[in-house]
């Protein structure tokens, strides 16, 4: 593995790896589970933040795909040694992602990004809409304290109840269930056909979920751009503070680029683009101008 130190007298803000697969699996419909060594993102990764993904030795396409950070393992020695990113198979880059196996090599970069907030709440609400349950999993673990993560890898529990909100087109589609179901406290799943849990929007269960609990509760949201706007529209009607994370496609991941900005509230009450791979991908929902 090779590591590029980009500052020579000071930790790097990110690193690039050319790292080896050690596992690769389908885990739903078209969504597979792409797991890498590298100890050094594995050890600084918290819960919200992203790589950019590239195949090893191969220019076409010749940029990277962002993708968050779904787990992150230990070796035997209980050291962070390597993390899984999940996908779906779409396009050029993942269709040719999907043909890769446990010992070849991808080139990485990262961890980038800014996390989700780790401020003390009763109950932490995960809202998730097709692949955007992929960030969820270590917040759940971190939120619960059963994990670690990040520089100071130390167990900290912040939330009492973690409830899962997870919607899809079918149950074909919905990704990782039996892992949610072991960290999380509640996993509510919706369906657009109705094929497993509720017939009808993730929106739904969120607001059946808030009607029930009598805690202090924050939502985390990932998914759809319009799955998040409804969910920061019920969030609003509830008084509950929401963030999201926003998918906006991203060319370089560093902040170069300016590809993948949003439009973002100021203190002045007008709008101003932000980088969605620096000052994001979490921003708090009430700051967005969907």
């Amino acid at each position: 593995m090779s590591v590029e130190t980009l500052e020579p007298n000071c930790r790097p803000a990110f690193e690039f790896v050319e790292a080896s697969i050690e596992k690769h699996r389908p885990i739903a419909k078209d969504t597979c589970q792409l797991t890498f060594a590298a100890p050094n993102l594995a050890s600084r990764a918290v819960p919200g933040q992203f790589f950019m993904v590239r195949i090893a030795g191969q220019n076409d396409p010749l940029i990277g795909r962002a993708l968050a950070m779904y787990d992150m393992h230990r070796d035997a020695a209980g050291q962070p040694h390597s993390v899984s990113v999940v996908y779906t198979v779409k396009g050029k880059f993942t269709q040719a992602l999907a043909r890769r196996n446990a010992g070849d090599r991808v080139e990485v970069w990262g961890p980038l990004g800014n996390g989700f907030s780790t401020e003390p709440i009763d109950h932490l609400i995960l809202v998730a809409g097709g692949v955007g349950q992929t960030p969820m999993l270590t917040l759940a673990s971190a939120a619960l304290g059963l994990a670690a993560y990040g520089e100071k890898q130390v167990s900290t529990p912040f939330a009492k109840k973690v409830t899962l909100c997870y919607g899809a087109r079918t149950r074909e589609y919905l990704a990782g269930l039996d892992d949610f179901e072991r960290v999380c406290s509640e996993v509510r799943i919706a369906t657009d056909d109705g094929s497993l849990g509720h017939h009808g929007r993730v929106t739904d269960i969120l607001k059946d979920v808030l009607s029930g609990s009598n805690s202090r509760c924050r939502i985390a949201c990932c998914g759809p751009e319009p799955m998040m706007e409804a969910v920061s529209e019920v969030a609003s009607s509830f008084g509950v503070a929401c963030e999201v994370s926003l998918e906006t496609p991203m060319a370089c991941g560093i902040g170069i680029c300016f590809t993948c900005v949003a439009k973002v509230k100021q203190e002045d009450g007008q709008w101003d683009y932000q980088r969605t791979c620096i000052e994001g991908p979490v921003f708090a929902a009430d700051k967005i101008f969907w």
